[in-house]
């Protein structure tokens, strides 16, 4: 499973674990995780608000003879999940930009099992300040949530904090470029 380009994957970081024996994983915005997932023997589930994106994962899905359970719609529309039937779920750099972080969260906590995990990767928030003599220098947070806005939420909707990588950090990157989190679910 991936957490983006350039950055470990969960072979390195080990955040989700095990999905063979048909644990339930929801991807929130379809990326490049759920044929893996279903693929590792998870019973895989995405959500994305495009249908190209749907139709492509389910070409993509039915060329490995795997099943992938697709649903159209905003990523809090998870109303299909009954409550404390999922395993786990993973955002792969589709929170950056939710409209509506606190609904969606709250909604993933409803379905989660509890103690469930939700595994979060996205654009680091201080990438976006700019650093080297070429890139333009913007205010921290004016172009986005900060960490402690991400944090907040994720404190409001009862998620504790796991697991937290900043990872990207290279030469030419002296800040991080991804944030790469687990908060599990507290409380039922």
């Amino acid at each position: 499973m991936t957490y983006g380009d350039g950055v470990p994957g969960d072979d390195d970081l080990h955040l989700l674990g095990d999905v063979s024996g048909g644990r339930r994983v929801i991807e929130l915005g379809i990326t490049r995780n759920a044929v893996p997932l279903a693929r590792a023997g998870g019973k895989a589930i995405a959500v994305d608000p495009d249908p190209a994106r749907i139709a492509d994962l389910r070409a993509e899905a039915a060329a490995a003879g795997l099943s992938v359970e697709c649903h159209a719609g905003e990523l809090a529309d998870l109303g299909f999940a009954p409550s404390g039937t999922i395993d786990a779920v993973v955002a792969n750099h589709t929170l950056d930009t939710d409209d509506d972080l606190g609904r969606t969260l709250r909604q993933v906590h409803r379905i989660l099992k509890p103690s469930g995990p939700l595994i979060v990767s996205l654009a680091h928030p201080f990438a976006a300040v700019g650093v080297g003599s070429d890139a333009p220098l913007r205010p921290y947070g004016s172009t986005g949530r900060t960490v402690g806005d991400l944090l907040a939420a994720l404190d409001r909707t009862n998620f504790r904090i796991e697991a937290f990588h900043e990872l990207g950090v290279t030469k030419a990157s002296p800040v991080p470029t991804t944030l790469v989190l687990k908060a599990t679910k507290q409380g039922s």
